[in-house]
């Protein structure tokens, strides 16, 4: 079933897009009226409200903050967000510079789109090396961008899309809104919220601790697990950090990281190394559960649960946990247990070709910021805060689950701008007064500040960006 048509008069508004994600959350109306958003689309040159995206889901993720603040003080405080903030914001990676520097490119030259035999277009995803060296075994070429779309040459896009797939690897291909409808996947996703939020266990109601008389946030004594890489789930993190929850992030050290991403996201966390196939480190993984209010987890689909680390077994071990899962494609449908990213989702679900279409361009355009990624991240944080709240009062074991492609879904449903690619893209000088200097473990960096104000207790990563590894896996005391 195709999406509605969403006409200028019928564009949600900012407010609107909030309250939307607010109603799914399941957090109480009367906050709404706490937050101002100011600003309007377009700021990006893009067709679609990506201003609006950005300032709903950073607002709402905001204002939960303020309601779980308010469950634990009886005080409400004010939040507000300005667009062209959350939109840097959204591209904060971006706009990252580590002793006053640019951060080198880290895309591999083979992470773009190629045309393929039957003259459709493909997309690679080749930044962690397993996944680019997996393509060029399939296609058996070596690894050049000349021989790379020689050898697809050879191939239907839907084809390799498919054989991709069956070996593990991230490719899409192009298609347009009308096709993703049509895909079972598509179908599949139809009507769903961006947001779930499901009750999975059993457990008493369990409050936050009291706040402490000075110095106190909205997650202060909060512990948070962040198993995610690159950025939707480490954004999550890093915005729960911003509230004052002490998030431990786990890597190993045989998985790969891109750095830039890594500093850019590890504000406000503490960074431990387990290797989970090793008896021992998921010895100290299930410690680390049992004391853990929060486990956010962004790995492919059954990653952790092949582990032991799934959501139903999570429950079991630590009555009252809420469990956060990112997929790319949504935990429903044919593509369930797909690995994707952003870039890849908005090739495959119509973005690209309709961004296309609107700048009268016959090559696939991208959304102007990792969009699919960041609003999603904060959706999860959303999710999570959602989540601490109702089982302060009703108690429960609770599985917030947000998607790439329920994202973009959502993003669709705010509509179309007339002429917003016509806007100028920002340059870093124009957001020159969002930043701010912190210190960290790579330098001195210069980043986007927290784009939503909280009246009563600002934003704030109280540690500093480290390298992978650096700590313990053990809990800070609780405040």
């Amino acid at each position: 079933m195709p999406t509605p048509t969403i006409t200028p008069a019928t564009r949600p508004s900012p407010d609107e897009a909030v309250a939307g994600l607010w109603q799914a959350a399941g957090l109480p109306a009367a906050a709404l009226g706490r937050l101002q958003l100011g600003g309007a689309d377009p700021v990006l040159p893009s067709s679609f409200a990506v201003g609006t995206a950005a300032q709903a889901s950073l607002g709402a993720a905001a204002l939960a903050a303020a309601a779980l603040w308010q469950q634990r003080s009886g005080r409400w405080q004010d939040v507000a967000v300005e667009m062209r903030h959350a939109l840097a914001e959204f591209r904060s990676e971006r706009y990252l510079r580590v002793d006053g520097a640019p951060w080198p490119e880290f895309r591999d030259p083979l992470s773009r789109l190629f045309r393929c035999g039957d003259g459709r277009w493909v997309r690679l995803h080749a930044n962690f090396p397993h996944h680019r060296d997996g393509v060029l075994r399939l296609l058996g070429c070596a690894n050049d961008v000349a021989a790379v779309q020689a050898a697809l040459q050879k191939w239907e896009a839907e084809a390799f899309e498919t054989a991709a797939s069956e070996a593990g690897l991230v490719v899409a291909a192009m298609r347009s809104f009308e096709a993703w409808d049509r895909h079972p996947q598509g179908q599949a996703l139809h009507g769903m919220p961006p947001l779930t939020i499901e009750r999975i266990g059993e457990a008493p109601p369990q409050p936050l601790p009291d706040l402490p008389a000075t110095g106190a946030r909205p997650l202060t004594g909060v512990r948070v697990l962040d198993f995610t890489r690159i950025i939707a789930g480490p954004v999550a993190g890093r915005t729960l950090a911003a509230h004052g929850a002490d998030v431990l992030l786990v890597t190993a050290a045989h998985l790969p990281a891109i750095m830039p991403l890594v500093i850019d996201t590890g504000r406000g966390k503490r960074s431990c190394q387990l290797d989970l196939r090793d008896p021992d480190d998921k010895h100290a993984m299930h410690k680390l559960l049992h004391g853990a209010d929060v486990l956010i987890q962004g790995y492919r689909p059954q990653g952790l649960a092949e582990l032991g680390v799934g959501p139903q077994a999570a429950a079991r071990a630590r009555p009252g946990i809420v469990y956060v899962t990112l997929s790319a494609y949504g935990h429903t449908g044919p593509w369930a247990g797909k690995r994707g990213f952003d870039s890849l989702v908005q090739t495959a679900s119509g973005f690209n070709h309709a961004e296309a279409q609107a700048a009268g361009s016959d090559t696939p355009q991208p959304l102007p910021a990792q969009v699919l990624d960041h609003a999603a991240g904060y959706l999860l944080a959303l999710g999570a805060m959602a989540a601490l709240h109702r089982r302060a009062g009703e108690g429960g074991s609770w599985h917030v689950r947000v998607s790439l492609a329920q994202t973009g879904q959502w993003l669709r449903g705010l509509g179309r701008l007339e002429g917003g690619m016509e806007i100028p893209d920002q340059r870093f000088e124009d957001v020159a007064d969002l930043m701010v200097a912190l210190p960290s473990g790579f330098g001195a960096l210069g980043v986007v500040s927290h784009a939503a104000r909280l009246s009563e207790t600002p934003a704030q990563w109280a540690l500093p960006s480290v390298p992978l590894g650096t700590h313990m896996p053990e809990w800070l005391p609780r405040a």
